[in-house]
Parts: C-alpha cells; structure tokens; sequence
C-alpha cells in the first residue's frame, strides 16, 4: 500500500512513465493489487480541485493500459467499467476515462454486460461536437475496438446501439477519424441487422460523396484522398440495402458534376452494382443507361469516357449475372442498347458510330449470353453493310469498326481461363468465314489494309478460332503486301510484317514455307552497282523484313543457312562470287547480310533464347572459316577481309559466346588459342572453304599481313565474354597479357586491331585480377617506363600506349581494385606534357564512363556504384587543379579531364558540385577543341532537361543556371555563330541549351539578355545548314 502512495504521489507530482510502469509491474508481479492503486488515488479521485481529479483518472488509465490481461479479472473489469464510465458524466475527466475505457476493450475478461453498460453510458453523455480531433478519435478507436472484439454483445443492442452511434458519427470531418469511421460502418452495414436504420446509416456515409478533400502540405499522418476514396467505397459497397437510395443519387453527381467527380462517381458505381444485386441494377438499369451514355457519346475526356464504359459492363455483368436464357430470348438493357448501337453502325463513317461500337465492344466481355447476342447482331450487321455496293466508299470506316469487335472478342477470351461452349471464343466462330473473307478483301484496297491488317491480327491471336489451314490463307495474302508487287499497299508494309510476326511465334510453318522464300528471293546473288539506288533500296527493306520476322528458333535457322550461303558466294570468288568487279557495293551488301544475323541473334541473346547456344557448332566455325580464308589467300578483292564485315562479324561471335557454358566456353578457348597462337586452325574454321595448306596462320606475327590482323577483333569478341572461371590455356598468362600490349601499340595496322586487344587486356585484367599482380605491378610498371613516360616517343605511339593504359585501368576500376588508384596517378602525371597531357586528361575521364565490354551480358565482375565512387576520389582533385592558376598548361589540362569526367559519369555523382563546376564548365567552352565543347554543352543541357523533367522549384528559383545567366546567353551564342563556330554539332547543342534556358532560369533573371539573344537568333536563321536553322527558330 505505501509503495502505491509513493507511485501515485510522485507521478501526480511530477508525471513520468517510469512510475506507471512500475506500478502496472508491481501487480503483475502480485507486489501490488489494483486496490491498492485505487486507494491510493482515493483523495485525488474525489478532489473537488478539477486538475487533482483529471490526475488521478489519469494515472488509474494509464496504469490499466500497462497492466496484463491476465491481471484483471472479470470483478476488476466490472468495478473498473463502473468507475469510467461515471466519470464520463465529467467534464473535467473525461478524456481520460475514455483512455481508460479504450485500454479495457480488448480484455478477454469484458463481457457482454459491461460492453452494453459502456455503450450505454458514451451514449447519453459523450458530446462528439465539444471535442477536438484526437479526443474524437479515441472515441472511434473504442467502438472501432468493441465491433472487433464485443460484436455479439453490440448485436444484442439492437437498435439502440445503431441509433446511438450514428449519433455519435455524424458530422465528422477530420480525415484520420473518417477512416476509422468508414471502416466501422462498413463492419456494422456487413454484420448487423440494420432493416431499420438503413437510411440513417446511409446517410452519414453518403454525404462525405464525392470526396473532395485535399491534404495540406504539412499533413501528419500522410492520409490521401484516394484513401478517403479507397475507404468510403468500401462502405458504400458493403450492403445491398445501401441500392434503392444510392443509385438515384449517383446519377445527380453523375448529370451534374465536373469530370473529376464523374469519374470518382463511375468508379464507386463500378464497385457497388455487383453488391447492390441484379434486382436493383435492373430497375434502374433505363436511368444509368442514359447518363452513362451521354459519358460515352459525349465524353468530356478519355478517361471518363474509359470508366464509363467500364460501369456499363459492370451494370450488364450484374443484371445478366443469372441468366441463363437462350441468345434470342435476351430482353432488357442489353438487347435495348445494342440495337440503340446497330442503329447507329448503320452510318460507318460518323463519329458516333466509334462510340456505338465501344459499346458493343464492351459488351462481349460482359457474360457468355450477352457476348453471344452482341455479336450475333453486330457482326452480321457490318459484314453486311461491307458486301454491299451502296456502302463501297464506306468500306474502310466498316473495317475499323469490325476490326475493333474482333479484338474485344479476342481480348475477352484471353482473359478466360477454361475456355467452354459459352466462352467468347466461339461466340465469334460461326462468323469467321465470312469476317474471314470481309478482311481478306479489305487487304486488297489501299484505303482498308490498315484496318484489315489489325482484323486479321486479333483473329490470329484468338485462341482456338483459326484453323491451321486458315491462317495458312491469311500468311498468303498478306504476303502480297511485303512483296512489293503493289506499291500501293506498301505503306502498310510494317503492319503487315507485325502481323506475320505474330504468326510466326505460333505458326512458323507457314512463314518458313510461303514468306521466306518470297522475301530471299527478291535479294540479288550478286551486289548491285553503286548507281543502282533502288535495287540497294530493295534488299534493304527484304533485310529489315527478315530481321523482324527471324527471330523464332525454326525461321532463325533458316535465315543463317540461306544468308550465310549469299555471303560466302559474295566473299570468295572461287564459289563464283564478285571476282573482280566493284569492292566497295559487294562489302556494303556483305556487311548488311552479316548486320541482320547480328541483329536478329542480339535480338534472340536479349529475349533469352534457348537455341543461341548451337549456333557456336554451327555459325562460328562457318564465320571463321570464311574469314580466316580471306585474310589468308593473297586476293585483295576478298570484302572479307575489310575491316567492318570484320567488326560485324566479331558482334555474332560474342553473342553466341556469351550464351555459352563454362564447359563449352573451355573448349571453344581452346580451339581458339591453339589457332591464334599455334596455328593449329583446323578445328576452329571448319567450312566448306577449303584453307590453303602453304600459308601460316600467325596474326600476331609482325611479319604478317594486316588481314590476318584483323581477326584480332574475332579472337577479341569470344575471350572478353568468357566466365570469370574459364581458363585461358596458355602457358603464361602474365607472358600472353604482356604480349598482347606492346603488339598492340608497336604492330598493329589500325584501330580496329588496337582496340581488340586492349578489350582482351581489360577483360582478362577484370576477370583475372587475383592471379595478375605480376602483369600489374611489374609489367605494367616496365610499360609505363619504356612507352609512356619517355619524351622522345612519337606522341602517336605515346598516345596508344596511354589508350592501352587506361583500358587495363578500366578493368580494375569496374571492380574496385585497390590497384586503380595508383593507374589513376600515374595518368595525373602527364598533366605537365604539352605533348600527351590532353590524352591523358581525357583518360581520367572515360574511365568512369560504361562500354559495351566490361558489362554483365559479358560476365564481367562490375561493383555497385563504380562510377560513383571513381568520381568521388578525383573530381575534387581535377576540381582543385582547374581552379589553381599558378601552372596555366596544368590547369587547363584539369579542365579538359573536368569536362571529359561530367559526360561520362552519372549527374547524381557531380550535382552537387554544381555551383562549383559551372565557372570551370564555361571556360571549358573556350577551349579550342570542338569535341570538348560540345561535351560541355551536352552536360548543361542534360542537366537542364532533369530540372525541366522533374520541375523542382529550386530549378527555378536560385538554380545555379540562373547565377550564371547572362554568361551562358553570352557564351551559347558565341558557340552558335557559323562565324566563330565552323562545327555543326557544337552550334546546334548551345542553340538547344539556349532554348531550354528560360524554363530553368526566371523571366527576371533573363529579361535583360532577350534582346540581345533574339537579334543573334535573326542572324543565325541564315546559318547554311537546315538543322541549325530549325534550332534556331526553336530557341526563339
């Protein structure tokens, strides 16, 4: 007892939660009984002091909250009920007596009488109006409470509990407490018998619709109007009852208001006519039918329109739920309304018809019956009113409305999941033959293929409504449309081509049989000349055809036996190719031959396709062979050996290797470094070209031909996609690597060689780090020593070795070596060379930038975040060295790095650098290098556009463009002058730059500069190139 007077009067005092806690711990321990606590509150309990009793309540409510279950039993309850609920006829303690009653609703030990007494007593002297928000919400928080747990006993009330909480709801309005209250009218509209109060409880509902609540910017509790939304529906929707009384007012909001509150009344509508029954929906189906039909034949907007479509399926979906009348015995609002629909069909070309058929095209994925009738009577209708020859100019307007049903047919059987007799699929099947032949016409006529085209693309993709033979039938026809035998179907070429793209992916039988060997026929044996534009034109376009078409496993195949046969007659005369006629249009359809495998396979590699794989048995050894015989027969006509188809050619091998396995990589790298390094060529180019058997195989000899040179790019593709397990079976990886690099600067015949073999250098470097601190530390020490560092080196092959440097940099930084850093200073050094200091400086740069190399398709090892944390450690550095100007060549070479880092790293890992890089930026626009200008440029555009996208108010408002306004307007016209600026890509980038520049600047910052900048523009219309013109009469 003297420890609860303490608590009490230490807490009274000074109130802490220490004291409550210690008390509730004091009686679940049995140190303490609640008794106890009561006594010691007895005096402040009955203080005539109003601040003494508020106390005491108070105390007694907490310690009730803290206390276990278990520790208050159905005798403490009942007194405890008792004693809070008198307290309530106070206006001083009830707030908490209404904690108290809150933390004694979800006791076990509260039964019914004291759940009732509870009621009773809120009731009769809880005034909702003379309390603030949160003491009203530990109002709902009891009731919400007592209809979780204490639902029975709230039944067993009656109406007096439904009338007395109605009383207690009505006229809320704070936000928090309305979720709570919807959500405990939605339980009592579920649960309880409300025959009697289905009006009162409507009421203080439906008055809150629509919700036009709007939170303000500061809202604590983060509650939207799409929760209120959300939340009042779901009490809406919760009984049937809520029908007769709801509907009428629906359609007032749906007549009456603005588009925001037809589509929240469209929505809700959607939502309760399923609840409300077919009773209800059918004796207002004539009032909802006409409101929704002036959203739909009148929309304001799409949206409304969409939503008003949607309650129209929802209304039929609720009437006809039941029905299960034959088709012609459909009556009611959907027999009403279709023939409201065909009426208007019968004039294809108005406006109104696009809306009938939304209708009609809603309805089949209504139920099986409607579906039925709908398209029993429209089909019909349109096929029709196509066949007859008064309508032969309104042929086209009838497609697009035919072609609209079918896909609204086929949508609805998609959706399907077990597709039966009363599905939608074969709602349409006994019109197929005659849709069939309506479409097939309509492709023959320019006006109607678009819509014939779309109509055949929804039959063919309706499960289970052609026939093999039939879409047989349509791939024929159609095939005149990519033929080019009409030109004036061929601007419905590329729809045609989607349309046999879709027959592909389920039916490649019939393109394989009847598309391609239309399309490979029209592409020439041979290469036409270069004056013959329009037979390159043509194998252009079947190229295009092909790629789009190909790309299923079965066509895929096909393509490479028939393509990789043209190429091999193109490339090697012996097989009667080119000989000695023109090189240069033999190479140009060689390299489009080879463009659309690779572009058909990364297609297939991206798609993950399972049958890329096989193509390294059956493609790369083909591609090998015929290359590996060009660069090695003395015949300089051989297009085989030219550069591009070489390039061309690496792409598929990467492809097919990155696909490969482990295992299958192990044996592919095997077969490639015995060719590469031994010589030993015969199971890597396997063919029908027969290599000659005199000439060695050595592209890595410096005595060799260039062409056997080039193949560098092919052994470079397959080895940068191997697994980082995969093992290189060379006796010296170190050696192999260090080999690699000084051919690369001292032997090689062009960039495309050079490049090849540094790709290898990064990719084996990133892979392979581990097992190359010699390569690292060492050797690649020695090369900076002897081919870097020394002045007297040409700055060609200073240049190249600083490429090949920063490649294996590359390597490393993707992978967050500890190793980079110190390839990094090294680069810092070169900063004083007039020589290679810019080469360097825009070394830094691009290490940060992605590749096509070092990438996850390429199973390199990439950290996250690499770039982010390459440009935190030296653009402070390249920051500090720009800024400093006591070294004017260094410095400017810190300005080169600058403007090469912000082009190739993320604008998150710069922004906020922003206001320190703009002054560096701008005088980076005076450096003499174009490239590096346009780079800058690029950059503050960038920038720009995000501010524009995300219409931040600090992009408008103190923005570090509009500190710098007058220099940018100064400097982007200087850059957009013929005069001062001869590059075209640099004038249109500031004249881009310039008319972005006052959606991110304010109009009073920029006001000045208008006159100026608008008398510059008039000069610059007179720029002799068309797009800089166009930009600028956009900037203006």
């Amino acid at each position: 007892m003297e420890t609860a007077e303490r608590y009490v009067r230490t807490w009274i005092t000074s109130p802490r939660d220490k004291e409550v806690e210690d008390t509730a711990a004091g009686i679940a321990s049995g140190d303490l009984k609640l008794l106890h606590v009561v006594r010691a509150l007895g005096e402040y309990l009955t203080s005539d002091e109003d601040k003494l009793r508020n106390k005491g309540v108070e105390f007694l409510a907490a310690v009730v909250a803290k206390c276990p279950p278990e520790n208050l039993n159905r005798q403490s309850v009942k007194v405890l009920v008792t004693f809070f609920t008198s307290k309530l006829e106070d206006t001083e303690t009830i707030i908490p007596a209404l904690h108290g009653i809150l933390a004694m609703t979800p006791l076990p030990s509260l039964i019914s009488e004291n759940v009732i007494e509870i009621c009773t007593v809120m009731f009769a002297h809880v005034k909702m109006q003379a309390l603030v928000q949160a003491q009203r919400f530990i109002v709902f928080s009891i009731f919400d409470s007592l209809v979780a747990s204490k639902r029975d006993a709230l039944k067993s009330m009656g109406d007096s509990f439904l009338s007395g909480y109605i009383r207690l709801a009505d006229g809320e309005k704070d936000p928090r407490n309305l979720m709570m209250a919807f959500a405990i009218a939605r339980v009592i509209a579920i649960e309880f018998d409300i025959s009697s109060k289905v009006q009162d409880l409507f009421d203080i509902t439906f008055c809150y619709f629509p919700i036009s609540y709007r939170p303000p910017p500061d809202m604590p509790y983060g509650i939207t109007a799409d929760d209120l939304k959300v939340s009042l529906r779901s009490c809406l929707s919760a009984s049937p009852a809520f029908g007769p009384p709801a509907i009428p007012l629906f359609v007032d909001k749906l007549n009456g208001g603005s588009p925001p509150i037809k589509r929240d009344t469209l929505q809700t509508l959607a939502i309760c006519l399923p609840v409300y029954g077919s009773a209800v929906a059918r004796s207002h189906a004539r009032t909802l039918w006409s409101s929704l039909k002036l959203e739909i034949f009148q929309p304001t907007d799409a949206t409304t329109e969409e939503e008003a479509l949607k309650a129209m399926q929802v209304l039929i979906k609720t009437i006809y739920a039941d029905d299960q009348s034959a088709d012609a015995d459909i009556a009611g609002l959907a027999k009403d309304a279709c023939v409201e629909c065909i009426e208007i069909l019968k004039h294809p070309e108005k406006s109104q018809a696009k809306h009938a058929i939304k209708v009609l095209s809603a309805f089949t994925s209504t139920t099986p019956s409607v579906s039925r009738f709908t398209l029993s009577h429209a089909v019909p209708h349109l096929v029709k009113l196509f066949l007859d020859p008064d309508e032969l100019p309104n042929r086209a307007p009838v497609l697009v409305l035919l072609q609209s049903l079918i896909a609204a047919s086929r949508d609805a059987t998609i959706k399907v999941a077990d597709a039966s007799s009363l599905s939608p699929s074969l709602a349409l099947s006994p019109y197929k033959d005659e849709v069939l032949g309506v479409l097939i016409t309509g492709l023959k006529a320019p006006s109607s293929t678009q819509p014939a085209i779309e109509g055949l693309s929804a039959m063919v993709t309706t499960p289970g409504l052609l026939e093999d033979d039939e879409v047989g039938f349509v791939v024929q026809n159609v095939n005149e449309i990519i033929s080019g035998l009409r030109e004036d179907l061929s601007g419905s070429s590329d729809a045609a081509l989607d349309l046999l793209t879709t027959i592909s992916t389920t039916a490649p039988a019939y393109i394989s049989e009847n598309t391609l060997p239309l399309l490979f026929s029209t592409l020439p044996d041979r290469a036409p000349p270069r004056e013959d534009f329009a037979a390159r034109e043509k194998y252009w376009v079947t190229l295009n055809s092909l790629t789009r078409l190909c790309s299923q496993h079965v066509l895929f195949e096909t393509l490479v036996v028939r393509l990789f046969t043209r190429l091999t007659l193109l490339c090697t005369p012996s097989l009667d190719g080119p000989g000695s006629e023109d090189r240069e249009p033999v190479a140009a359809y060689s390299h489009a031959l080879l463009a659309t495998l690779a572009n058909v396979l990364d297609k297939k590699v991206d798609r993950g396709d399972l049958d890329v794989p096989k193509y390294i048995d059956r493609l790369v050894p083909r591609l090998f062979n015929l290359f590996v015989y060009s660069a090695m027969v003395p015949n300089d006509n051989l297009v085989a050996g030219d550069v591009r188809l070489v390039s061309v050619a690496a792409k598929l091998v990467n492809l097919v290797t990155q696909t490969l396995t482990e295992q299958r990589q192990n044996v592919f790298v095997a077969a490639l470094t015995a060719a590469y390094l031994d010589g030993k060529i015969d199971t890597l180019a396997i063919g029908d070209i027969k290599l000659p058997s005199d000439v060695y195989f050595a592209p890595f000899d410096p005595s060799t031909s260039p062409k056997q040179g080039n193949l560098t790019a092919l052994l470079s593709a397959a080895l940068v996609a191997l697994h980082k397990e995969v093992v290189i079976p060379v006796h010296d990886l170190v050696a192999f690597l260090e080999k690699l690099l000084y051919w690369s600067i001292k032997h090689s015949e062009n960039a495309v060689q050079r490049e090849s073999v540094w790709h290898i250098l990064a990719a084996i470097v990133n892979k392979r780090a581990p097992e190359l601190e010699l390569f690292l530390t060492s050797k690649m020490v020695s090369f900076w020593t002897n081919e870097i560092q020394p002045r007297g080196h040409s700055a060609e092959q200073r240049r190249w070795a600083i490429h090949a440097w920063t490649w294996v940099c590359k390597g490393l930084i993707v992978r967050n070596h500890s190793q980079a850093s110190t390839f990094v200073d090294r680069l810092f050094e070169l900063f004083d060379e007039s020589q290679v200091s810019w080469d360097a400086a825009r070394a830094i740069g691009r290490l940060g930038a992605t590749d096509d190399i070092l990438t996850k398709k390429n199973h390199a090892v990439l950290k996250i975040l690499y770039a982010q944390r390459y440009s935190s450690s030296v653009l402070p550095r390249i920051i500090e060295g720009a800024q400093s100007r006591t070294d004017p060549p260094r410095q400017t070479a810190h300005l080169v790095a600058l403007t090469s880092l912000v082009k190739s790293i993320p604008k998150s890992s710069y922004a906020h650098e922003m206001s320190t890089l703009m002054p560096l930026l701008l005088r980076g626009l005076d450096l003499p290098d174009t490239e590096i200008r346009t780079s800058v440029i690029d950059t503050l555009l960038a920038a720009a556009q995000a501010d524009v996208r995300s219409a931040s108010k600090t992009s408008r408002q103190g923005s570090v463009a509009s500190e710098h306004a007058t220099s940018l307007s100064m400097v982007m016209l200087k850059n957009s002058s013929v005069e001062s600026m001869p590059d075209v890509k640099v004038r249109i980038a500031a004249l881009r730059y310039l008319a972005i520049l006052p959606q991110v600047v304010r109009y009073d910052v920029l006001h000045p500069q208008k006159p100026v900048v608008l008398k510059a523009l008039t000069h610059i219309l007179d720029d002799p190139k068309r797009a800089v013109r166009k930009e600028a009469v956009d900037a203006r």
